[in-house]
């Protein structure tokens, strides 16, 4: 059988890594693998951290898996791209080694440092002009400042900051890099003019500029497999690994938003809906983060910090499989009979509520049942994602269609629930798995730009992209005035609790 040229595109999130072999002339999946892990159990309340090590074990046993399940032979493996969570701080010593376990994007304990860099940029406005985005708590920058405030010894030894998808970019090729896409999400980079800004440095600490790699575009190689590497994985030395990117920008790139008008909405752990932009959408408030992409535009995005992590509670606290539990939702009628969940459950991002939990309202003895409270998580997490999308609106980017990824899109109820919610058309994917796929479609382009191919990414994922038409759910007009006015009221619920949430955190969880 004649070689093939294969593509390997690698997703290394917050609950597993997966793997696809891609065929570089076709964009055909031939085979997958997924390995899973857990958070560090038993840490504070708000830290959430992993060891970068786990990623890179996972990442190595789940590509020979895929190759096994696709046939495939090492040496067809021509390029491999990495998409990664976003955020995450892995500190490095001076010799490489990984000095304390990385802090997630989704840990909500570095709040006061958030405030400390703001303060000495001179507020949020000023915050916003210097960086285009707000200082919070998911992002890198205030990790950075947490380590040197909690553990000045653990700083005194970094010698280089990654963020996680750059780790296994540096486990493959031993280069330490950072590219456009991810390094926006950091809270270091001016995202206007694509550089580090030396205000927020100087806020951290001056000699941080020397920790920083250097950024460079997205369709530049970081780098080809160093021989170890290699050796270990049973692939060819000197394959192409891509830039790669974030999760939502190699999400981005595996559903097609590559050119400005599409929208693509991810139902996993977290919530993000983000858009291809041309030019940066700065929101003077903070609420959208104003990122770069990985194909060198940007991505306006918002990010809610509860979806499945809420579905996923209800689900097993009723003992149902997602089968079970998505019939028994569909039970309830559309808007819960007034049963409102604010999904808060580990804080909130957009909008920034770090101190929020969760919070049901409208419990009576006609919604204590399993199905309004099954469907009314569904309702109460889009509704969440919602906000941002109004205000995603507000700045001139307006969907007509939505591409939906993640678990909660594999529901139909849940999709007819987003379209309902969204007033949109609400379209899934042939290939559910975007961000590895899209890390995949990244290597491809990078590998024949790197052959003198003058091809863009759009031309490819013009070329390999498809929906999946059965899956299409369209808005539903009886529905709008409920979800309507669901959301206004889950907007004032949000406003209104923000005090006793902050006087929970002080006295209760002291």
């Amino acid at each position: 059988m004649a070689k093939r040229t294969l593509i390997l595109g690698i997703d290394s999130g917050t609950q597993s890594t997966k793997v696809l072999v891609v065929d570089a002339r076709n964009g055909k999946v031939l085979g997958s693998a997924s390995q899973s892990y857990d958070l560090i159990p038993n840490l504070p309340p708000g830290a959430k951290e992993q060891h970068p090590e786990t990623w890179r074990d996972a990442t190595a046993k789940a590509i020979r898996q895929a190759l096994k399940a696709s046939g495939a032979h090492g040496d067809e493996v021509k390029a491999i791209g990495v998409s990664g969570q976003q955020h995450g701080f892995v500190p490095l010593d001076k010799q490489g080694n990984v000095i304390r376990p990385a802090k997630l994007w989704c840990d909500t304990s570095t709040a006061p440092e958030c405030a400390e860099i703001t303060e000495k940029l001179g507020g949020l406005k000023n915050a916003i002009k210097e960086l285009g985005n707000a200082v919070l708590p998911g992002f890198t920058a205030p990790k950075i400042l947490w380590l040197k405030n909690h553990e000045p010894a653990n700083y005194r030894r970094l010698a280089t900051v990654l963020l996680p998808h750059d780790y296994l970019n540096f486990w493959l090729t031993g280069d330490k890099t950072m590219e456009f896409g991810d390094a926006s999400g950091t809270a270091l980079l001016d995202v206007r003019k694509r550089r580090w800004s030396d205000a927020v440095i100087k806020a951290i600490d001056p000699e941080l500029e020397t920790k920083l790699p250097a950024v460079q575009p997205s369709d530049r190689p970081a780098g080809k497999l160093q021989a170890g590497t290699a050796k270990a994985l049973g692939l060819s030395v000197g394959v192409i690994v891509s830039a790669g990117g974030g999760d939502n920008m190699m999400g981005a790139i595996g559903t097609g938003n590559t050119r400005p008008g599409v929208i693509t909405a991810s139902f996993g752990t977290s919530g993000t809906i983000y858009a291809c932009a041309g030019k940066p959408v700065v929101d003077p408030r903070g609420e959208i983060a104003a990122f770069c992409d990985s194909t060198n535009q940007w991505l306006p995005l918002l990010c809610t910090m509860n979806v499945t992590v809420a579905t996923e509670m209800v689900r097993r606290d009723f003992e149902l499989t997602h089968e079970q539990f998505e019939k028994l939702a569909g039970k309830a009628p559309t808007g819960c009979d007034g049963l409102l969940l604010l999904p808060y459950l580990e804080g909130e991002r957009t909008p920034n509520v770090p101190a929020g939990t969760g919070t049901f309202l409208g419990v009576t003895t006609r919604t204590f049942t399993a199905h309004h409270f099954a469907r009314a998580v569904m309702e109460g997490v889009t509704l969440g994602m919602n906000y941002g999308l109004r205000r995603l609106s507000q700045l001139g980017v307006k969907p007509t269609q939505i591409r939906a990824t993640g678990g909660g899109a594999k529901s139909k109820l849940w999709r007819q629930i987003m379209a309902d919610v969204f007033n949109a058309e609400v379209v899934t994917l042939k290939v559910s798995e975007g961000a590895a796929y899209g890390a995949a479609l990244q290597a491809l382009w990078c590998w024949r730009r790197e052959f003198g191919e003058k091809v863009s990414i759009a031309d490819i994922t013009d070329a390999f992209v498809s929906l999946n038409h059965a899956e299409t759910a369209v808005p539903n007009s009886k529905h709008r005035s409920v979800y309507d006015e669901a959301q206004n009221v889950q907007d004032s619920m949000s406003t209104a609790l923000r005090p006793i949430f902050e006087l929970h955190k002080r006295t209760i969880l002291r």
